[in-house]
């Protein structure tokens, strides 16, 4: 018995983890956006402006996962209202913090055109909802249900 703690400590604690990393390396950043539609036609802007459009459906069906979870948690109805405010309140300010860290991401842009600094605010806000949108599903993955 005492051997199947350690290995149940072990279990339980890395291999969430690790699926996460892995899960995770799938969410592009903001340069590694970029750089992928440099390579485009289109053009770059148009190219990550569709990103950022596509980051928000994704992030729009993560919340209405959460939703749909929390409304079939099998808990006590007082903590299901609880995390259903917690979320709404989340999501205000995750609104917030992605605009103002996305503001700061296009200043780094100095004294580029207009375009170049849409592109970097558009990869920003598709990074920023992907990860996000898998954040979200994480947290709610292992939530028994009713």
């Amino acid at each position: 018995m005492h051997k199947i703690a350690p290995l149940i400590f072990v279990v339980t604690t890395f291999f969430p983890l690790a699926s996460m990393a892995t899960a995770d390396a799938h969410v592009q950043s903001e340069r590694e956006l970029r750089d992928e539609c440099s390579g485009e036609l289109t053009g770059v802007r148009e190219c990550l402006e569709e990103k950022a459009a596509a980051s928000e459906v994704d992030l729009k069906d993560a919340e209405k996962r959460v939703i749909d979870v929390l409304t079939q948690w099998d808990e006590d109805t007082k903590y299901v209202n609880q995390a259903k405010a917690k979320f709404n309140a989340s999501n205000k300010e995750f609104v917030k913090y992605r605009d103002a860290q996305c503001a700061f991401a296009s200043a780094l842009g100095g004294g580029a055109i207009g375009n170049a600094l849409a592109m970097r605010r558009f990869a920003c806000i598709a990074e920023l909802n992907s990860r996000r949108a898998f954040q979200l599903r994480d947290l709610v993955s292992d939530r028994p249900l009713k």
